[in-house]
């Protein structure tokens, strides 16, 4: 079984021979929950991509350990770039999406307040809804052993996907009635990918409309029809099999 991964602040100052300290929430998550031992495997990460696999020389109380570093991997940044433009699910289905995707590899998610969107992101309760999200991204980044967590972005209006849509190398939005299978789409090796996952009530006309003067077609994932908390994830493991990130 691979190492457990904590987050830290910064790796700035990390070499052979110099112990890190790993305290605070992940520090009491690693002595108090995992209840990790002197001679086990850890790995620390920035969550930007980099990251230091050691072993725990010794902890300190309930909240610290002491980490003797030994390698220090990078995970580089991906190519082509997937960033999925999440229309806002109701409940907690929003914090299902982006567990999923970022446990599949996603790179980026944005948050998209669609027309027929039921939920809509106001005040207070927008920025304690993004922040959860932005929280299941990191655990579920460390989780799935990543490095480089998938950035959640601030919320977006249909104005501001389009313009993500046109400045990407590939752009698509899914939809049961595209003509096209994504699966036979011609994908870039580089650059960027945005995907449009719309709301249960799908994608209005208006939508398509604006979206396709971007330059994003309408794709089919299959022929079933998928909720829009699981769209997304299975969107990103197809692509991420095409264009070669996954062998």
């Amino acid at each position: 079984m691979t190492a457990p991964v904590f987050v830290v602040d910064s790796l700035e100052g990390a070499s052979p021979g110099v112990p890190l300290t790993l305290d605070g929430s992940e520090g009491r998550h690693a002595v108090s929950v995992r209840r990790l031992e002197p001679g086990e495997d850890i790995v620390l990460t920035d969550g930007l991509g980099r990251g230091v696999a050691g072993v725990v020389l010794r902890t300190e109380g309930k909240d610290r350990l002491i980490v003797e570093a030994r390698e220090f991997p990078v995970e580089p940044e991906p190519r082509p770039r997937i960033t999925v433009v999440q229309a806002l699910p109701k409940g907690d289905r929003g914090e299902v999406a982006v567990e999923t995707m970022t446990e599949t590899g996603v790179d980026a998610v944005v948050p998209w307040s669609a027309a027929r969107c039921i939920t809509q992101w106001k005040g207070e309760r927008g920025a304690k809804s993004l922040a959860k999200w932005r929280a299941t991204a990191r655990e579920a980044g460390k989780q799935s052993r990543r490095l480089r967590f998938p950035e959640v972005a601030e919320p977006a209006s249909t104005k501001q996907v389009a313009a993500l849509l046109a400045a990407a190398d590939f752009a698509a939005v899914l939809h049961e009635e595209g003509a096209e299978p994504l699966a036979a789409a011609e994908l870039p090796a580089d650059g960027s990918i945005v995907l449009v996952v719309g709301p249960e009530g799908g994608v209005s006309p208006q939508e398509l409309a604006v979206f396709a003067e971007a330059g994003a077609r309408p794709y089919r994932l299959g022929r079933t029809v998928l909720r829009t908390s699981t769209a997304g994830t299975a969107g990103v493991a197809l692509l991420l099999g095409r264009t070669g990130r996954w062998s």
